[in-house]
């Protein structure tokens, strides 16, 4: 017998000895199940196991009455997990959590319902997006202020943002990670094991304002990777890390500008405090004010100045400074303070609108678009528009349901940072770049634009086909320009015309933009579009 058939065994076992809070279904359907009577008689039968439970009840689907193991195909298992949503909805109840398991003849899975609606997005939501150069402890201070564990000094706390599995052996980051934690009318709200999703949910549900970080890469090789979260996501803040013992890196001039072409306010923390001595802590402060006056920005050290001064003055211009350290826990304390009370900066205007970040498939939900709410919001069992596809056309699809940090809601507004399960797509269809609109929306895809745009590095000059990565949104693609008066020069503000290389993507005007090629890079804005025929 296989691992996983036995452990479905095992849990077959406990549900017959539990026997009132376990319920069996073969199968649900909506034309069936959701009809006349039907639909009110398993909801009371739903509120019976969850009082049988104390709150909780499982249902196992894919089985007989008496839980001989039937199989279902996927098809089959999504309707019935939408059934059974609705049921629980009903119920004034939630899915807490699915598991599957592949048999003979198709898929069996258990799932676990909770009492209590699922969880409403109205409180406040602050994003903060990372950034630093590598080893300066991004990661690690996340891992410290989501935790309000301290670091071992070997990187123990970034354990809990790097998600895979090379990265952890590697001890770096090499793709975007996500944190969350909270605060109530008492403090902060950690999570208790990050490890644990459950753990990760439970932040959501008991936290009156949210928290949600974005963990950026600081290698090298991967810049493009943390370009696509700094531009991609809707921050509302950015944090830049220089650690004490190196100080501020090109990497670090480069990420900062980043940040700052996309007008996000900043704050830099100064990591690995407790490795150096004050004079060294001094002089890296003082590199760090220089820094920032280059780009005409104004530094204000929190610890002289404090809380108060930086909650007041952070802005476009004013950056505040925080010396910090994820082992002694020095600064993580104002870090909290600030987090708790600084404003939401990014505006929820017009309707929805997400650009896929990643997708993934989920055995038993279907395809999954993950990204941040650019706009508007979204609900369960919304029909939306995806794409554009490669030949420009949209697709019409369905919002099965919604997920924030394994936390299931019945809705996500702008700002949010959400997995969207789709009906009437399959996940290899979904793309990076592309977006979900309202079925409604009159979207025209986009192969070419004008933009304004601003060099700020090249080796030599920009001329008609110079082929850089525009990172738009959470598009990175490459593209040709061609400069209205035929070339370029570093530090040079003109008109061009973008053309994507290979495929359309939806590009408004007013969208800011990055583009990078080896060391050369600039910024623009899109002034105008040229819709496909």
């Amino acid at each position: 017998m296989s691992r996983d058939r036995a452990l479905l065994e095992r849990a077959l076992d406990r549900g017959e000895q539990d026997g009132g809070n376990v319920e069996f279904k073969e199968r649900l359907s909506r034309n069936v199940h959701l009809e006349g009577g039907r639909r009110e008689s398993l909801a009371a039968q739903l509120r019976h196991r969850l009082l049988s439970g104390d709150g909780e009840a499982t249902y196992v689907v894919g089985v007989t009455d008496d839980g001989g193991l039937a199989g279902i195909d996927p098809d089959t298992f999504s309707e019935t997990m939408d059934v059974l949503s609705l049921l629980a909805e009903e119920a004034d109840a939630h899915i807490d959590d699915v598991q599957t398991w592949g048999v003979e003849d198709g898929l069996v899975g258990v799932a676990l319902i909770q009492e209590g609606g699922v969880l409403e997005t109205d409180d406040e939501h602050v994003v903060v997006g990372t950034a630093g150069h590598v080893d300066h402890g991004k990661s690690t201070l996340v891992g410290s202020l989501v935790t309000g564990n301290p670091d071992d000094g070997d990187g123990a706390t970034r354990a809990y943002l790097d998600v895979q599995p090379h990265e952890v052996e590697r001890g770096l980051s090499a793709d975007l990670s996500y944190a969350v934690y909270g605060f109530d009318e008492d403090g902060p709200v950690r999570v208790r094991n990050p490890n644990r999703k459950q753990d990760r949910a439970a932040v959501v549900e008991e936290a009156d304002r949210l928290v949600s970080f974005v963990d950026t890469v600081g290698h090298e090789p991967w810049l493009r990777t943390t370009i696509r979260g700094l531009v991609g996501q809707k921050l509302d803040y950015g944090l830049l890390v220089v650690a004490a013992d190196d100080g501020p890196t090109r990497t670090t001039r480069e990420h900062l500008g980043v940040l700052l072409a996309t007008d996000l306010p900043t704050i830099v923390a100064i990591t690995k405090a407790d490795t150096v001595d004050e004079e060294r802590i001094e002089e890296v402060e003082r590199e760090v004010e220089r820094l920032l006056r280059e780009v005409d920005k104004s530094p204000l050290r929190v610890s002289r100045h404090g809380v108060d001064a930086a909650i007041d003055e952070i802005s476009e211009r004013v950056v505040p400074i925080v010396e910090t350290s994820a082992i002694t826990m020095d600064g993580l304390e104002t870090l909290d303070e600030l987090f708790d009370r600084l404003p939401k900066t990014a505006q929820d205007t017009g309707e929805f609108r997400m650009y896929v970040d990643r997708s993934y498939s989920v055995t038993g939900v279907g395809a999954v678009a993950s990204g941040t709410v650019m706009s508007g919001e979204v609900e369960a069992g919304d029909e939306l528009l995806l794409g554009p596809m490669p030949d420009g056309r949209f697709q019409e699809v369905e919002v099965r349901s919604i997920e924030m940090h394994y936390h299931r809601v019945d809705k996500a507004q702008a700002g949010r940072i959400v997995g969207i399960a789709l009906k009437g797509v399959k996940e290899s269809a979904i793309e990076r770049g592309m977006v979900l609109l309202p079925r409604e929306a009159d979207p025209d895809p986009v192969r070419e634009f004008e933009a304004e745009v601003m060099v700020l590095n090249h080796p030599t000059r920009i001329g008609e086909g110079y082929e850089p990565v525009v990172h738009l949104e959470t598009i990175g693609e490459a593209a040709a320009f061609y400069p209205e008066n035929g070339r370029l020069l570093p530090g040079d503000t003109g008109e061009t015309t973008v053309r994507f290389k290979f495929r359309p993507y939806l590009v408004e005007e007013g969208q800011k933009f990055v583009f990078r090629e080896g060391r050369s890079k600039g910024v623009g804005t899109v002034t105008d579009v040229h819709p496909m025929e």
